[in-house]
């Protein structure tokens, strides 16, 4: 269990007593408050917050209202004699992170500690609580994740419900949704949060080492195998296996991962020991698996058994109420890794966001802004830096010099000799070109890494995911020196 900074309030000393004592044992910093006033005045610098329900003056509630308004950051924990289950019960509704009933077992206090520290740590840590006000709780969306519409609280719901079961969820949706981000919130809102979240994309693995990735091998297993080597079962025992792109596993390997689940036991490759791990596990797929199915290209009790919990993530277009946080989060992010001060968007380029389809999603939101960014001008980002045409067209990639954005990375219309920055530094001195050339450069070497890493360097995946044709990025890898990151 993390250290945290705890504050206590309840009337009672002897209960007082008790907690104090436990939580300093636990190593914590505490703090007390005989009542619900002196609570509040301490609520400025804590990490977690135990209250009792009852207190003379300002009670539980009142510091909960209080908490919730100005530091929505903080969980609170009630505590609540027996027999009042149903008002802690609403303090839960009222947003009270969770209860504690009298008399309690220690055991039990440390594991609902233990959770409220990792929400109080998530809390913290999500990029966006620096975007917007302290008190605007709605606009910070939850779990590291942006967004406030009906959506995104329809997620929360579901990973506040299931995160700290052992059911397997598969999370579905398009790519560029953020259903990695939603695999990790499930894992960071569970009991395993302190163990192993491992990740395997099984798009970028090669169907003949598959097998040995998910299970692992012993020496001499096949050719190369010079030593043993766990798998990412293994690697996982304890915590959470996240694996992306599920209905990329080939048929013949859908089998043994259904009894790796089904037992939680499975062999090493070339190996006769049988292993038992303890393992959640979940899923994502940006593929249709019911028609795979009648496809015969994934199992239907294969199927079954990931499909416990159903998730299924909006694309953009469908959650545009979410863009204004959105863009903020994005606009900070590149700020810092551009060394750029931009301090926001003008109504009519926000407007002319929320126009596009998104068909590449917060991938594809993220991508324009980067680059609007990269050759932003002034301290706020104008509808002409953006250069949309009509409502509908794809706001990236612009073919003008009058802002200093750019073509596409990897545009087979541009393949040319001086690569994407020939069009634009045509009529540019040489030094601005230079620059240009550089600075695209980086940009385009950055987006190809990053895809290629995501795809474990499978061009084709890679090439997918940056929507070019594969002889495109293939021509753009070769110009860049990245054709030793293929596979």
């Amino acid at each position: 269990m993390q250290p945290a900074k705890i504050l206590v309030a309840d009337d009672e000393q002897n209960l007082r007593r008790v907690l104090v004592a436990l939580l300093r044992r636990d190593g914590h910093e505490v703090l007390q408050a005989a009542n619900g006033l002196e609570a509040i005045e301490r609520l400025t610098d804590v990490d977690v917050v135990i209250t009792d329900l009852r207190m003379p003056g300002a009670d539980g509630m009142e510091v909960l209202r209080t908490a919730s308004k100005n530091y929505p950051h903080i969980p609170v924990i009630m505590i609540t004699a027996y027999g009042s289950v149903g008002q802690a019960v609403e303090a839960i509704k009222a947003g009270a992170f969770d209860y504690i009933e009298k008399p309690f077992e220690q055991d039990s206090i440390r594991a609902i500690i233990t959770k409220a520290i990792g929400q109080a740590a998530a809390n913290r840590t999500a990029p966006r609580s620096t975007l917007y006000p302290s008190n605007d709780a709605d606009a910070k969306g939850r779990y590291g994740l942006v967004g406030s519409s009906d959506q995104m609280n329809t997620i929360f719901a579901v990973i506040d419900q299931v995160a700290d079961t052992p059911s397997t969820v598969l999370i579905t949706g398009e790519s560029g949704t953020g259903k990695e981000l939603v695999a990790q919130a499930l894992h960071e809102q569970s009991s395993r949060k302190g163990e192993p979240f491992i990740k395997i994309n099984c798009a970028a693995i090669p169907k003949t080492l598959m097998e040995s990735e998910l299970f692992g091998y012993e020496k001499g297993a096949f050719t190369g195998a010079t030593s043993s080597k766990p798998g990412r079962f293994e690697l996982a025992d304890g915590g959470t296996l996240f694996l992306d792109e599920i209905g990329e596993i080939p048929v013949e390997m859908q089998v043994k991962l259904l009894r790796a689940i089904q037992e939680s036991e499975f062999e090493r490759v070339g190996g006769i020991k049988t292993l038992k791990v303890n393992v959640r596990l979940i899923t994502a797929t940006n593929r249709d698996l019911e028609q795979e199915i009648q496809r015969g290209n994934f199992r239907e009790d294969l199927y079954y058994r990931l499909n416990v919990v159903p998730l299924q993530i909006p694309p953009l277009r469908l959650r545009k109420g979410d863009i204004p946080l959105l863009v903020q989060h994005i606009i900070k992010k590149f700020n810092e890794r551009l060394k750029k001060n931009i301090t926001g968007i003008a109504d009519d380029a926000l407007s002319a966001l929320e126009s596009h389809s998104w068909p590449g999603n917060i991938r594809e939101l993220e991508n324009v802004l980067e680059r609007t960014i990269l050759f932003c001008k002034s301290e706020r980002i104008e509808r002409a830096e953006l250069q949309l045409g009509s409502a509908g067209e794809p706001p990236a990639m612009p073919r003008t010099t009058s802002s200093g954005a750019l073509p596409p990375v990897g545009d087979d219309e541009v393949d040319d000799e001086d690569g994407v920055v020939g069009e634009l530094a045509g009529s540019a001195s040489g030094s601005l070109k230079d620059i240009v050339r550089a600075e695209t450069s980086r940009v385009e070497r950055e987006l190809i890494v990053k895809a290629l890493e995501e795809t474990g360097g499978n061009v084709t995946q890679a090439a997918r995911l940056l929507k070019i044709s594969r002889k495109s990025l293939q021509m753009k890898m070769k110009e860049l020196g990245l054709r030793d990151r293929e596979v």
